[in-house]
């Protein structure tokens, strides 16, 4: 049975402390523990929310936007999955999968794919007419990898498989053993030339050949550490990143680093603790640890560039480069925009008020968040 480190260690403390929700008699909170205030600032990055599309509440899974070219595709948990004009934001198609929905959206060379409960994956065109639909081994909460013909997914039981793009044929299957602890996360692919690098549980990052399967090499991103199974969770966590010849991911409970993309060399290594991944640009490797401090390493050699601690225990996303921003999401709806060179606050907008899990993507010159409670949001810079 897998368990979450999450569960377990809230679990943990409550049995410990004795959490308020439960306990009228408990102490107030610890304002140390409690989400940052928002810092004033002068706002000196015009930008502003160009268009928004409702698509459905995530419950509890994260749903992340996912484009096509010009299009966007995103999915909400009562089965719905809606494809936008990405530079205006008006809804093409708007169709129901016919089942509740856990993952995705995986989308690329003309199809979309969404992940389904227990374990159905659904394919559909871009017009939004159904081409297949599979049972997998496991439930599914990533979203799935479309490139080289293929639609590769990794189900919750660490099985990678590969399937024909347009018929939903198995190609092929690798099964990689779990350990005994994980987090119940959203590690992602990403297919690059003839691979897909994965983000694995147990701190491994792994590229598998797309003709077969075969593990072409793997790195160790986090390498697992303590007495007790909560202390050696180690999992990659979010999508690896490719830029240039680098790959870049970062760890739950282990470090943020660059690997060869063809051999999985590590270039520099850095410790730090993240559930949400990374973003690369040309410059800077860009990580948001799990107390809240957003990172920018320079990527050639790892250095440390900046630190912004300003948004502490506020939940946020995963960052990523933005024009001369960095743009990173929070648990109450909010986008925060950084400065790329020192990490300064430079423009904030808001959003529906709910959290935003999934990291935000660039398509064309907008920036675009999906949020909890389903509202997708473009954004552009003035």
């Amino acid at each position: 049975m897998q368990f979450s480190a999450k569960l377990i260690s809230v679990a943990a403390f409550c049995l410990l402390s004795g959490c308020s929700s439960l306990n009228p008699f408990a102490s107030k909170p610890d304002p140390k523990k409690l989400p940052a205030p928002l810092v004033e600032f002068k706002q000196t990055l015009a930008v502003k929310q160009v268009w928004s599309a409702p698509v459905g509440t995530a419950a509890k899974y994260v749903f992340t936007p996912a484009a096509d070219g010009k299009d966007l595709y995103a999915a909400a948990a009562d089965g719905t999955v809606i494809k936008i004009d990405a530079q205006n934001g008006q809804v093409k198609w708007r169709i129901n999968a016919g089942v509740a929905l856990t993952g995705g959206v995986g989308a690329g060379s003309g199809s979309v794919v969404v992940a389904g409960e227990k374990g159905t994956l659904l394919a559909f065109d871009s017009e939004g007419k159904s081409l297949w639909k599979i049972q997998q081994s496991s439930e599914t909460l990533s979203a799935p990898a479309i490139g080289g013909g293929l639609v590769i997914v990794r189900s919750n039981d660490n099985k990678i498989t590969a399937y024909d793009q347009q018929s939903g044929a198995k190609k092929w299957s690798v099964d990689r053993q779990l350990p005994p602890l994980i987090l119940r996360a959203v590690p992602g692919l990403v297919i690059v030339g003839e691979q897909v690098l994965v983000a694995l549980p147990g701190g491994r990052l792994a590229s598998l050949s797309l003709k077969n399967g075969g593990l072409r090499w793997e790195a160790v991103v986090g390498e697992p550490k303590g007495n007790t199974e909560l202390e050696r969770v180690a999992d990659v966590s979010g999508f690896p990143v490719v830029y240039s010849k680098d790959v870049c991911a970062t760890s739950y409970q282990g470090r943020v680093g660059c690997f060869d993309v063809n051999t999985g060399t590590p270039r520099w290594l850095k410790n730090i603790s993240s559930e949400v991944g990374v973003s690369v640009d040309e410059r800077f490797v860009f990580a948001a640890d799990n107390v809240g401090v957003v990172n920018a390493y320079n990527r050639e050699g790892g250095s440390s560039a900046w630190k912004n601690d300003q948004l502490a225990r506020r939940h946020l996303s995963a960052p990523i480069s933005f024009g001369r921003a960095v743009a990173v999401a929070d648990f109450e709806g909010y986008v925060h925009f950084l400065s790329r060179e020192d990490g300064s606050f430079i423009g904030r907008l808001s959003t529906d008020g709910s959290q935003i899990l999934a990291t935000p993507i660039v398509v064309g010159s907008n920036l675009i968040v999906q949020t909890k409670s389903g509202l997708v949001a473009a954004f552009a810079a003035e």
